[in-house]
């Protein structure tokens, strides 16, 4: 009885797991996209020695989740006792390198030849330069033992002497049939009613990141038991691109009143103009309208984008900048 108890308690905390920690991959078989960094990864888990890496690029493509599989081939068995993980926006100062990175250093271990302990530092980017001039040393006294693997957004936040040290693997953001793939493979776990257009706004939201992706499958999932386009544009809680587009083409046209009209109820509804720009431009970027007009538009929208950024996110900036794209549509229209 307390067997059963024990086993139906471990089932509902998997339950309750978040979907990109209980899917996340075991090993760099399963992992979806940057293929060429995947297969020389794979050289070093089959091969051992492992360098000092810099693993770069936009959130939630599969930095952090490669690494970590790679020290699990590598070490096997001992991959919890001889693998340090710090998230260093968290553990950023000088005090964790001479702390817990240095003792962990320095502690003996007992491995094969090729192999050795892994530090990963995830959110590098986010360590103070002491701590990073700390860390240059502390790789340079550990070398024959220890290896680092440092992820991070922004590789030029990094000091030039550890990058000097390191191998740089440049992740790139993952294309829509990669998340495609590994969506329909939770969707099938799952059992989940998921329309084509509703696998189209998850996609579209994710941007390239596949943890945005499966966040919001599992969100919109648990909100309404159904994945369709509308319900996923209300859990992520931004515009909605049908909207944006009819915008962006009544601009083409020259057609200032109806993209007003439509920029308002956007308004109304309470979104901000970050939320209204940043959708714009993506939406923008993928439209089929003369080219031209499509690089004076992102033009504008740029502008105005920085605008906003430095603080005057008002209706007012919105509509001069729908003014500035419809008289790019009237005067493209006249010629």
């Amino acid at each position: 009885m307390q067997i059963e108890n024990e086993n139906e308690k471990q089932k509902k905390e998997h339950q309750n797991i978040p979907w990109v920690e209980k899917y996340r991959p075991k090993n760099l078989n399963e992992i979806v996209g940057n293929e060429e960094i995947i297969s020389r990864l794979k050289i070093i888990a089959n091969e051992g020695n492992l360098p000092n890496l810099i693993l770069t690029g936009s959130p939630g493509t599969g930095k952090t989740t490669s690494i970590l599989c790679l020290a699990r081939q590598l070490l096997g068995n001992s991959y919890r006792k001889y693998v340090l993980e710090l998230n260093a926006s968290d553990d950023r100062g000088i005090d964790v390198v001479r702390s817990k990175i240095k003792m962990f250093a320095k502690s003996k271990a007992t491995l094969s030849e090729g192999r050795h302990k892994i530090v990963i530092l995830d959110e590098a980017d986010s360590m103070t330069e002491p701590a990073q001039q700390a860390l240059r040393r502390t790789m340079e006294l550990y070398s024959e033992t220890t290896r680092f693997a440092l992820a991070c957004n922004f590789s030029n936040k990094i000091i030039e002497p550890i990058q000097s040290r390191c191998a740089i693997m440049r992740f790139g953001k993952l294309n829509d049939s990669e998340i495609i793939t590994r969506l329909n493979y939770l969707i099938e776990q799952e059992k989940i009613s998921v329309t084509e257009e509703g696998l189209k706004a998850l996609i579209f939201t994710a941007d390239g990141d596949m943890r945005q992706a499966i966040n919001n499958l599992q969100s919109t999932f648990v909100g309404f038991r159904f994945v369709d386009q509308n319900n996923v544009f209300k859990v992520c809680d931004i515009p909605h691109p049908g909207v944006v587009e009819s915008i962006t083409k009544e601009c083409s046209n020259g057609n200032i009143k109806e993209a007003q009209k439509l920029l308002v109820s956007l308004w109304n509804e309470g979104y901000s103009a970050t939320d209204i720009i940043n959708t714009m431009f993506r939406v923008s970027r993928k439209l089929e309208i003369d080219e031209q007009i499509l690089l004076e538009f992102l033009r504008i929208i740029s502008n105005t984008h920085l605008r906003i950024v430095n603080g005057n996110g008002t209706l007012i900036q919105l509509s001069g900048m729908i003014a500035n794209m419809c008289k790019v549509g009237l005067t493209k229209k006249m010629d």
